[in-house]
C-alpha cells in the first residue's frame, strides 16, 4: 500500500523518447468521480501520459496509484483502467454484442453472467437493441458508444479517452460530450479525457490540466483557466486573448494602466506590487463604446453567426474584439473608426 491524496495519484512521472522529455516530472492527485481533460499542443505529452498511465507507455520513473494501490508495473489488463482509443479499436468481424463480451470472455467469465453484463453495458450508453449488429453498420457516434460499453463492462476504476470525439462531425460531438458527462455523473465515472478541443474540455471537465513541452502549465477549474491563466501560454492556446504589456500606477483613488498606444484609467487595484506588467483581456470583455477616449480603426471583421469579431488598430496595437450579434447592433467595417472600453478588473500575468 502506498499512501496518496487522490483517487489516482501520479507521483514524479517521467518518459523519454530519445532526447525528448514527452513527460517530465508530472504530479497530479485526481478525486473519484472527477472527470479531468488533458489539453495541450500537439507533442506537449498529453497522450503519452494517458497512455503512461493505462500501462501502454513503460514510464522511466515515477509512481502511479490507484485506489491505495500501487499499479505503474502492472500490465494494462491488470490495471483496472478502461482505455478507448481514438480510432475505437473495434473488431470490424465481430458483432456489437460479441465486441464488448470480448473482455468478459478473457476473463472466462460463465455465459449467463457475460449476458448480463453486456446487456447492461450497452444499455449505460443506449445502445439496446443493436447487440447483433457489425460496426460498419454503426455511425461514428454509435462505434464510440460500443467502444465506451467495451470498456464500461469490465467495470473499470478510472475510464481512460484518448480524443474520442476527433473522427465526428461538429454536432455530433457536442451530443457526444454530454453523453460521457451523463455517464460520468450517473455511474460517478472517474474519467481521465484528452483532446486537443480547447472548448470541449472547457465544456465537460470538472478540472482541466493545461499541459506543454511534457509539464504543467495549470491545474485549475476551467472558469479559472480561462478566467486567471497561469502565464501567457495558457492565455493564449485556451481561448482567445489579447495581451497588453506597460505599467501601472495609482491614480487619486484608482489606478491606471498605461501602454505605448494608449492608457486605460478607473482600473481597481491589482493583486501584484509589480509596476510593469502583462494584462490579458479576452475579446468578449471588450466593449465598442463610442464616447470612449481609446478610439481605432476597424481592419477587419469576421463574422461568425452569434458573433463578430473586430481587429481593431489603436496605434500600433492591434485589439480584437467580439461584439455578440444581436438584432440591436450596430454592424461595423474596414475603415471604420470606434471606441473601444475595458473591464476595470482585468487580469494580470
Amino acid at each position: 500500500m502506498t499512501e496518496q491524496n487522490g483517487y489516482l495519484s501520479l507521483r514524479h512521472l517521467n518518459k523519454a523518447f530519445g532526447d525528448v522529455r514527452a513527460v517530465n516530472d508530472i504530479s497530479i492527485d485526481i478525486k473519484k468521480g472527477e472527470l479531468v481533460s488533458f489539453i495541450g499542443p500537439s507533442g506537449c505529452g498529453k497522450t503519452t501520459l494517458l497512455r503512461a498511465i493505462g500501462g501502454f507507455h513503460e514510464l522511466d520513473s515515477g509512481e502511479v496509484v490507484l485506489d491505495g494501490e500501487r499499479i505503474d508495473h502492472l500490465p494494462p489488463e491488470k490495471r483496472f483502467t478502461g482505455m478507448v482509443f481514438q480510432n475505437y479499436a473495434l473488431f470490424p468481424h465481430m458483432t456489437v454484442y460479441k465486441n464488448v463480451e470480448y473482455g468478459l470472455q478473457v476473463q472466462k467469465l460463465p455465459k449467463e453472467e457475460r449476458r448480463k453484463k453486456v446487456e447492461k453495458a450497452l444499455a449505460q450508453v443506449r445502445l439496446e437493441g443493436y447487440g447483433d449488429r457489425r460496426p460498419s453498420e454503426l455511425s461514428g457516434g454509435q462505434q464510440q458508444r460500443v467502444a465506451i460499453a467495451r470498456c464500461l463492462v469490465l467495470e473499470p476504476k478510472v475510464l481512460l479517452l484518448d480524443e474520442p470525439l476527433s473522427n465526428l462531425d461538429a454536432n455530433l460531438r457536442i451530443i457526444m460530450r454530454e453523453e460521457i458527462r451523463r455517464l460520468k455523473e450517473e455511474l460517478d465515472l472517474t474519467i481521465i479525457f484528452v483532446t486537443h478541443d480547447q472548448e470541449e474540455a472547457l465544456s465537460i471537465s470538472d478540472r482541466v490540466i493545461v499541459l506543454d513541452k511534457g509539464t504543467i502549465q495549470q491545474i485549475d477549474t476551467p472558469e479559472n483557466i480561462y478566467k486567471h491563466p497561469a502565464n501567457e501560454f495558457v492565455a493564449t492556446f485556451v481561448g482567445h486573448a489579447n495581451l497588453f504589456h506597460g505599467n501601472i500606477d495609482k491614480n487619486g483613488s484608482s489606478f491606471t494602466f498605461t501602454t505605448d498606444d494608449f492608457s486605460i484609467e478607473k482600473l481597481e487595484e491589482p493583486r501584484t506590487e509589480q509596476e510593469r506588467l502583462t494584462m490579458m483581456v479576452r475579446p468578449e470583455q471588450i466593449e465598442i463604446c463610442e464616447d470612449s477616449a481609446i478610439k481605432g480603426e476597424v481592419i477587419r471583421d469576421i463574422y461568425n453567426g452569434n458573433y463578430i469579431r473586430y481587429h481593431i488598430k489603436v496605434g500600433s496595437t492591434i485589439v480584437l474584439v467580439d461584439s455578440f450579434n444581436v438584432g440591436s447592433s450596430t454592424l461595423f467595417k474596414r475603415g471604420d473608426f470606434i471606441g473601444i472600453s475595458f473591464p476595470n478588473n482585468p487580469h494580470y500575468i
